[in-house]
C-alpha cells in the first residue's frame, strides 16, 4: 500500500475533483456565448460603419455632381408622370374591357333565359325524373348555343317549396354561388356579379356571374333559376399582356428621358467643368492654359470669355509679379547697401555718445537722440532684411526641440521694463510640466517679443496675461490685452505691412510696422497659425499654434481664440 503524503492543510477526497467540472464547464459556455456575442456587435458595428460610409459618399455624390442630380430628378419627375399615365391608361383599358364583356354576357345571358323558357315550358306537370331531363337537356342546349360572351358554364335551378332540382354543366358551380346573388334571383331580379369560381380542376378563377329567374308558363309556387358563369381567363391574359407592355414602356420611356436629360445636362456641365478646371488650372499659376472654342453658340462665347478674361488676368499678373519682384529686389538691394554707412555711422554715434559728457548740454542731448534714432533705423532695416528673405523664399527654419515655456519666461522677463514703463502688469500662465517642441527658438521668441510688446502698448496699462497650453499634437501661446481692441474691418488688416490702427498715434515699441508681418511669416514657416480676435472696448487677444513635432499638421489648437470670460473693465479707465 502506497502513501502520498500531503501538505499540511490538504485533505485528500476521491469526490473533490468532481464538483469542479460543472463550472468549467459552465465557464467555457459563458465565454463561447461572449465570444459569439462579440462577434455579433462586432459585426453590427462593421454593418454600421459600412452604412454611415455608403450615406456619406452617396450625399457628396448628390451634392457634388449637378448631372447626377438632374438625371434623379428627371427619373422621379418622368416615372411619376409615367406611373400617374399608366394607371389611368390601364384603367381605362381594362373598365372598357370588362365592360364589353359584361354587356355581352348580359345579352347572351337574356338570349338564353327566353330560350330556356321555351324549353322548360309545362315542366311542372311532369315528374322529378322527367324535370331533370328537362333541365340537363335545357343546359346541354345553352351550351351548344354559344354566343358572343366567350366559353361560360351554365346552371339550373327548379325549386318547388324546400326542394331544389339542379343542373350544372360543370360541378361545383351552384355550391359556389354568392349567397345574397341567389337570393336576388329568388326574389324575381336579375343579378350580376364578379366572384372567384372553381373551374373543372376546381381551381378559384375570376368569373363573371350573371342570374336571371325564368318565368314558367304555370302558375303555382314552382319556379326556375338560370345562371351564367363567364371565367375571365382570357380578359385576364389580356390585362396582364396589356400591364406587362404598359410597364415595359413606361419603364422605357423614363430611361429614354432620362438618358436625354443627362445628355442634354453633360452639354452644358462639360463647358462648365471644363472652365473650372481651366480655373483651377489658373490659380495653380499655369497661366497659359485656355478653354477650347468650339462653334458659335452661347457655350462657345462662354469659352472665348473666359479666356479673355484669362488673358487679361495673366498680363496683369505677370506685371504685378514683375513689380513685385522689382520692389523686393529694390527692398533688398537699399537694405543691403544702407548696411555698410549704416554701420560707419553708427560707430561715429557711438563715439560721439560716449564723449557726450564733455559736450554742451544741447551737443549731449543730440548726441542721445542719434543714437536713439540709429537704434531704431537699424531695426528697421533689420526687420526689412528679414521680409526680404521671406519674399525671396530664402528663410531656413533651424528647429529642434525647445521647451515653449522657457521661451515664454524670457520673453517676460525681457519685456518687464517695458511694461513697468507704460505701468502695466504681466500674467504668465503656464502648465507645470514641461512644453517641449520642435521649433526655432529664435523666431519663437521674436513672434512672442512683438506680441506682448504690442499688447502693452495697447494694453493703456491695464495687465497683459500670456498663457501656455498643450495638447497630444499642438501647443499655443494666447497674449491677451484689455486695451482699446480691434474691430473686425481692422483685424483683417492687422498682419499688412505698415498697416497702423491709429497712424497718429505716436509708437514707443519698434516703429517698422513690420513686427507682426515677420511674427505671421514666421508662425507659417514653422507651419503653425497666429491669429487675433478684438473687440473695440473690451481688447485683444493673439494666439500662436504650433506643432510639436516639425512638419505635423494642425487639426486644432489647445486655446480658444476668443476670451471665454471677457474681464470688465475697471471703473473710471479710458475707452
Amino acid at each position: 500500500m502506497t502513501r502520498t503524503d500531503l501538505p499540511p492543510g490538504d485533505v485528500a477526497s476521491p469526490t473533490s475533483p468532481e464538483p469542479a467540472r460543472p463550472s468549467r464547464r459552465a465557464a467555457g459556455l459563458r465565454r463561447l456565448r461572449g465570444a459569439a456575442g462579440g462577434r455579433v456587435r462586432d459585426g453590427q458595428r462593421r454593418a454600421r460603419r459600412g452604412l454611415r460610409r455608403f450615406a456619406a459618399r452617396a450625399v457628396h455624390t448628390w451634392r457634388s455632381s449637378l448631372q447626377i442630380r438632374i438625371g434623379a430628378i428627371t427619373m422621379i419627375v418622368a416615372g411619376t408622370v409615367v406611373v400617374i399615365v399608366s394607371l389611368v391608361l390601364f384603367s381605362q383599358i381594362r373598365d372598357q374591357l370588362l365592360r364589353v364583356k359584361r354587356q355581352a354576357a348580359i345579352d347572351q345571358a337574356q338570349n338564353g333565359v327566353l330560350y330556356a323558357q321555351s324549353q322548360v315550358a309545362g315542366i311542372a306537370t311532369g315528374d322529378a325524373a322527367s324535370v331533370r331531363t328537362a333541365l340537363d337537356r335545357t343546359v346541354t342546349q345553352l351550351l351548344n348555343r354559344g354566343g358572343a360572351a366567350g366559353d361560360f358554364d351554365v346552371a339550373m335551378v327548379y325549386r318547388t317549396g324546400s326542394r331544389e332540382t339542379p343542373a350544372e354543366s360543370s360541378r361545383f358551380i351552384l355550391g359556389a354561388l354568392p349567397a345574397d346573388m341567389r337570393a336576388d334571383v329568388d326574389n324575381g331580379g336579375q343579378s350580376w356579379k364578379y366572384h372567384l369560381m372553381p373551374d373543372r380542376d376546381r381551381e378559384l378563377q375570376p368569373s363573371l356571374l350573371i342570374g336571371a329567374p325564368v318565368v314558367a308558363d304555370s302558375p303555382g309556387a314552382e319556379q326556375i333559376e338560370l345562371y351564367y358563369v363567364f371565367p375571365l381567363v382570357q380578359e385576364e391574359e389580356s390585362l396582364f399582356l396589356i400591364r406587362s407592355t404598359v410597364i415595359i414602356s413606361g419603364v422605357a420611356l423614363t430611361l429614354f428621358v432620362v438618358g436625354i436629360g443627362v445628355m442634354v445636362t453633360r452639354l452644358v456641365v462639360d463647358p462648365v467643368r471644363r472652365a473650372a478646371g481651366t480655373a483651377q488650372q489658373l490659380a495653380e499659376g499655369q497661366l497659359e492654359q485656355r478653354m477650347t472654342v468650339r462653334g458659335e453658340d452661347d457655350l462657345a462665347r462662354l469659352a472665348t470669355s473666359f479666356n479673355a478674361m484669362a488673358d487679361s488676368l495673366q498680363r496683369q499678373i505677370t506685371q504685378l509679379e514683375g513689380l513685385s519682384q522689382l520692389q523686393q529686389r529694390f527692398t533688398s538691394d537699399v537694405s543691403h547697401e544702407l548696411r555698410t554707412p549704416l554701420t560707419t555711422v553708427q560707430m561715429a554715434a557711438d563715439v560721439l555718445h560716449e564723449a557726450r559728457g564733455d559736450f554742451p548740454p544741447h551737443v549731449a542731448r543730440s548726441a542721445e537722440l542719434l543714437r536713439a534714432e540709429l537704434d531704431r533705423f537699424e531695426s528697421l532695416l533689420t526687420d526689412l532684411l528679414e521680409i526680404s528673405r521671406y519674399d525671396a523664399g530664402a528663410a531656413v527654419l533651424d528647429s529642434e526641440p525647445s521647451d515653449l515655456g522657457a521661451i515664454v519666461a524670457r520673453v517676460a522677463a525681457g519685456m518687464y521694463s517695458l511694461a513697468e514703463r507704460h505701468d502695466c502688469e504681466l500674467v504668465v500662465n503656464r502648465p507645470d510640466e514641461d512644453v517641449i517642441a520642435e521649433v526655432d527658438a529664435r523666431r519663437v521668441e521674436r513672434i512672442l517679443r512683438n506680441l506682448v510688446g504690442n499688447a502693452v502698448e495697447h494694453g493703456a496699462g491695464h495687465p497683459v496675461e500670456i498663457t501656455l497650453a498643450a495638447n497630444k499634437t499642438a501647443a499655443a501661446v494666447t497674449v491677451r490685452d484689455l486695451g482699446v481692441g480691434l474691430s473686425s474691418a481692422e483685424a483683417q488688416h492687422v498682419f499688412d505691412r505698415f498697416w497702423r490702427a491709429d497712424p497718429s498715434r505716436v509708437r514707443t515699441v519698434g516703429g517698422s510696422g513690420l513686427g507682426l508681418s515677420i511674427s505671421l511669416e514666421d508662425a507659417r514657416l514653422h507651419g503653425g497659425w497666429l491669429q487675433v480676435w478684438g473687440q473695440p472696448g473690451a481688447g485683444a487677444q493673439f494666439r500662436l499654434t504650433l506643432p510639436l513635432v516639425a512638419g505635423g499638421d494642425l487639426t486644432g489648437s489647445p486655446l480658444p481664440l476668443r476670451p471665454t470670460l471677457l474681464r470688465p473693465r475697471p471703473p473710471g479707465a479710458p475707452s
